[in-house]
């Protein structure tokens, strides 16, 4: 995702509030899923943030190498009030990647440029969630279930729905997500430049469906039915090579 151009100040007052309404529903059960997903966070962000440096470098912009996000080093991309509405909230952010369309070599146009380095990033998270099932496969019917199998498995699970939901999320075609940029270069010129003109309106829609609920209402049964479907994806691979 490239980031939130919404006001830093609104979104700190949204963190705090959801920080201390999950701390106070808290029980033990809580605190260890909290503690597994912490790691499944930091892998989804880190993944989808490296794809979009990667993408973009390979397109022929080298801010991202330049300022240091080419790499899987979790402190490069982590933001940390991102990450902890993430963990709390289950929808977040990493440090945006910065690019400079204007540096890109390659024959497409900017535009699709772009675009190509907004989608990096959700379809990594696909991928490392399709490649977190045939592991959590692998884990279920062939290692012994101890207490730590038992961690380890309920973790690889973790990875894949926050993968599948940052994912996901990072799709809706609202300004400052992936998506948006995916979209408006679908779209014809007139339309490009409506967003622009009315791009703090979309944060702030986006920011009332996200603290209203209405945005997990619309997200949760899309990342169900993917999670589906990649299950469906590793138990055929299972069942034809095992």
């Amino acid at each position: 995702m490239f980031g939130f151009n919404f006001d830093k100040k609104t979104l700190y007052i949204i963190l705090i509030v959801l920080v201390v309404l999950s701390l106070s529903r808290m029980t033990i059960e809580s605190v260890r899923s909290l503690l597994l997903t912490l790691p499944a966070v930091i892998i989804a962000i880190t993944f989808h943030e490296f794809a979009h440096a990667y993408v973009a470098d390979r397109l022929g912009d080298t801010t991202p190498r330049s300022q240091g996000r080419l790499t899987l080093n979790p402190l490069a991309h982590l933001d940390p009030m991102g990450t902890i509405l993430l963990i709390f909230a289950h929808v977040g952010w990493g440090k945006p990647v910065e690019i400079n369309p204007n540096n890109f070599t390659s024959n497409h146009s900017k535009s699709a440029c772009e675009a190509m380095v907004s989608l990096a990033g959700p379809l990594m998270n696909f991928i490392i969630a399709i490649i977190a099932a045939f592991i959590y496969e692998l884990i279920y019917y062939f290692a012994p279930m101890t207490s730590f199998m038992s961690l380890l498995i309920a973790l690889v699970y973790l990875v894949i729905i926050v993968n599948i939901g940052l994912g996901v999320f990072n799709l809706i075609p609202l300004p400052p997500l992936d998506g948006e940029k995916i979209f408006r270069h679908i779209l014809p010129y007139k339309a490009q430049e409506w967003l622009d003109r009315n791009a703090y309106i979309l944060n702030v829609v986006f920011i009332v469906l996200w603290f209203t609920g209405y945005l997990s209402i619309i997200v949760a049964p899309v990342i169900g039915i993917i999670g589906d479907l990649i299950f469906k994806l590793v138990d055929l691979v299972f069942s034809v090579f095992v």
